[in-house]
């Protein structure tokens, strides 16, 4: 049975962190290949101001150099908001899967549509993130307790990134190449993005 992680966000845009992320995965959990599955309608965020089409355009540039990490459009490609339950739902059951989350993803996994489902379908795997300690919400630990699951702690050096101070960057005319691949910063450039 193949081993995937999943990896969801808005990747917007993609960033140096979310590739380590997932290369820390592929590694560490010896899989065969990490999903990057760009939201299509993120539900707990500020409408997004850029297409889907243009953020797979964005992660296609980013992996174009890195084995095991592939794009997975399902949730671009489905109407309405996108929730991770029913992601997880269609997803092949012939594989076991690892859904790659940060740790400030975690503290607030409680909030998620059907959560106490989402276990169902894969083994929860925690990075760092700065400025979010690990702390496993009661519920879900109470959860995980009863059904016998456990929670994986990726062994992963916590960047200090994210897309949001990236669009601030970029808005202000700032450098921002120490975060995002040269191809996705092109790419941002030449389309006149997060201007």
């Amino acid at each position: 049975m193949k081993k995937i992680g999943l990896l969801g966000g808005s990747f917007n845009p993609v960033h140096l962190a979310h590739l380590a992320m997932a290369r820390t995965a592929l590694r560490a959990l010896n899989l065969d290949e990490v999903q990057l599955i760009p939201a299509g309608n993120p539900w707990q965020k500020q409408p997004l101001q850029i297409s889907g089409a243009q953020r797979l355009e964005m992660l296609a540039l980013a992996i174009a150099d890195e084995p095991g990490i592939v794009v997975n459009d399902i949730e671009i490609n489905r109407e309405g908001a996108t929730y991770t339950i029913d992601t997880l739902r269609s997803l092949p059951r012939d594989a076991k899967y690892y859904w790659l989350l940060g740790t400030d993803q975690l503290n607030n996994f409680c909030t998620w549509q059907n959560w106490q489902e989402i276990t169902d379908y894969v083994t929860l795997t925690v990075a760092w993130r700065t400025g979010h300690p690990l702390h496993i919400p009661p519920e879900l630990d109470a959860l995980l307790r009863r059904d016998g699951k456990g929670l994986i702690t990726l062994p992963f050096k916590a960047m200090d990134v994210s897309s949001t101070e990236i669009r601030s960057r970029i808005s202000q005319g700032q450098d921002a190449s120490e975060f995002v691949p040269a191809p996705v910063l092109d790419y941002i450039n030449t389309h006149g993005l997060y201007q």
